[in-house]
């Protein structure tokens, strides 16, 4: 495995994990997250294929400018990103924000640079409910916050956090009860990577975007995951998959590592599903 980076159109740097040959496969992590959280993933994906996991602007390794911390702007970068490496039609798993960045990157620059076979890792479709919505279509919407109330509690406490013991008990929640301390310790220090501030910026233009229209419009091969206990209800994970032609679906059961990050508490059965789909 070896390190790479691209500078950005506004003098940004972003930092990559590589591994591997052959066809491209990138890795998008989720909110505040890091390219180092596909540690059990990255040497079982690249069997075959080059793993480029990316650490977006602001996360993980990557630069941490003042501004830019925005959906539409991750997806510019992912752009960028692809051109500047002179990648053909990549694969792209998305995990979390990942998969909106993918959404983003598709309504922008899918005609003019395409993109390979997608995987979408649990993802909502819309984050934040809107007024009058039942809760069987705030299920299939994958609704988190039930209002702006809600989310903006949550950006506070995001604030509120600048320490990884304080982050840790934010993002428990996500995980199965399963899960090691240490592990959450150690996730929780990579979160806190991007700047509180920054974080909470990007949570709430993450969160009050629909892509439902977006969603329908995807023609690439695609292979949705999620999971039983995962903060967004599976029932959403399959609304995507049945909007997408050809769309294959798996959810990991709640006593299968399930949550919203079952790609590290069940790397084994992960791995192989997503590299039976990227063949």
């Amino acid at each position: 495995m070896s390190d790479t980076s691209v500078c950005l159109s506004d003098g940004v740097e972003l930092m990559a994990e590589v591994a591997g040959s052959g066809a491209p496969l990138l890795l998008l992590p989720g909110w505040s997250q890091s390219a180092a959280e596909f540690r059990h993933n990255i040497a079982a994906l690249a069997q075959g294929r080059t793993v480029i996991a990316l650490d977006q602007r602001g996360h993980g390794r990557s630069d941490k400018p003042a501004g830019g911390y925005r959906i539409q702007r991750l997806a510019r970068d992912l752009h960028e990103v692809i051109g500047t490496l002179g990648l053909e039609r990549p694969d792209v798993l998305g995990h979390s924000m990942g998969v909106s960045v993918i959404w983003s990157y598709l309504s922008m620059f899918g005609a003019e640079r395409p993109l390979g076979r997608l995987v979408m890792v649990d993802q909502a479709p819309c984050v934040l409910a809107q007024p009058g919505w039942d809760d069987a279509a705030r299920a299939d919407a994958g609704c988190l916050f039930p209002d702006m109330d809600a989310l903006s509690g949550f950006e506070a406490a995001v604030v509120a956090s600048p320490t990884a013991a304080g982050t840790k008990e934010l993002l428990r929640g996500m995980f199965t009860a399963s899960v090691p301390e240490v592990d959450l310790d150690w996730i929780a220090a990579q979160n806190i990577a991007l700047p509180r501030a920054h974080a909470a910026h990007l949570l709430h233009d993450h969160c009050v975007l629909d892509w439902r229209s977006q969603i329908a419009m995807v023609d690439n091969p695609t292979l949705v995951v999620g999971g039983e206990a995962s903060i967004f209800p599976a029932t959403s994970q399959r609304w995507i998959a049945a909007r997408i032609p050809g769309a294959e679906v798996e959810i990991f059961g709640a006593a299968e590592g399930g949550s919203h990050f079952m790609f590290w508490e069940n790397p084994a059965r992960f791995n192989a599903r997503v590299g039976a789909f990227l063949g």
